[in-house]
């Protein structure tokens, strides 16, 4: 299977030697995305509901760079430096999965690049 590489403006450059996303066939691996503001590279306040909404606005934006949406989506991972935040980004999380549920798992971590709350990353079914 051929791999094309995805990339859009509307998701923050990669801070390392990864992609913002992987299309192999009709499946797209996407990066696990932290609150950083694709305008300015720079975090987002440390407020766990500001940071998971700038976190859900990122994998939106990868997600219409191969039009696709949220619906499309079959896999999350979520990555969490305080599982007591856990209801605040499920309650983000959820508005934006408003069809389907797609399979996920959340893992409490030590830390996250930049100091970041939350890491998310998913696996999309392209039509």
């Amino acid at each position: 299977m051929t791999l094309e590489i995805i990339s859009t403006e509307g998701a923050p450059a990669a801070i390392g030697p990864y992609s913002q996303a992987v299309r192999c066939g009709n499946l797209l691996f996407c990066s696990g995305q932290i609150p950083l503001d694709p305008a300015t590279g720079d975090m987002v306040a440390a407020d766990i509901t500001l940071q998971a909404e700038r976190v859900m606005d990122n994998i939106a934006a990868l997600l219409q760079a191969v039009g696709a949406g949220f619906d499309d989506v079959v896999k999350t991972t979520i990555y969490l430096v305080d599982m007591a935040d856990f209801a605040a980004v499920n309650a983000v999380y959820g508005a934006r999965f408003t069809g389907h549920k797609p399979a996920r798992s959340t893992v409490a971590v030590a830390a996250l690049p930049r100091n970041a709350l939350l890491e998310v990353e998913i696996i999309v079914n392209l039509k």
